[in-house]
């Protein structure tokens, strides 16, 4: 049981909402606010304060521009963010039980 730490939990990603963002662009790379706060069920401020989150630790990279006059607002997983989240995941794992090995 020598590789269970709870501590190796990132908690910038750990939230179920950054958890979400996170796992979501990292299958799709980048996504417009739009389609985030859809897929995820979240309000304009509640996914607004968790973006910012992950911007500041360098996990996404939000950029604003206007089609038409229409505000458009992406998101997209940073380098740094991949492989935060892939360190996240293999976390977890390690916290889990083995199948078959009786723990």
């Amino acid at each position: 049981m020598g590789t269970f730490d709870i501590t190796a939990i990132d908690d910038v990603i750990h939230g179920r909402l950054r958890l979400g963002i996170m796992a979501y662009l990292s299958g799709s790379g980048t996504a417009e606010f739009n389609e985030l706060k859809a897929r995820l069920q979240a309000s304009d401020g509640n996914l607004s304060v968790h973006l910012r989150k992950l911007e500041e630790a360098g996990y996404v990279v939000i950029s604003k521009s206007f089609i038409g006059r229409k505000p458009l607002t992406r998101v997209a997983l940073t380098d740094k963010g991949r492989v935060a989240f892939v360190a996240y995941l293999d976390a977890i794992e390690k916290l889990l039980p083995k199948h078959g090995d009786g723990t």
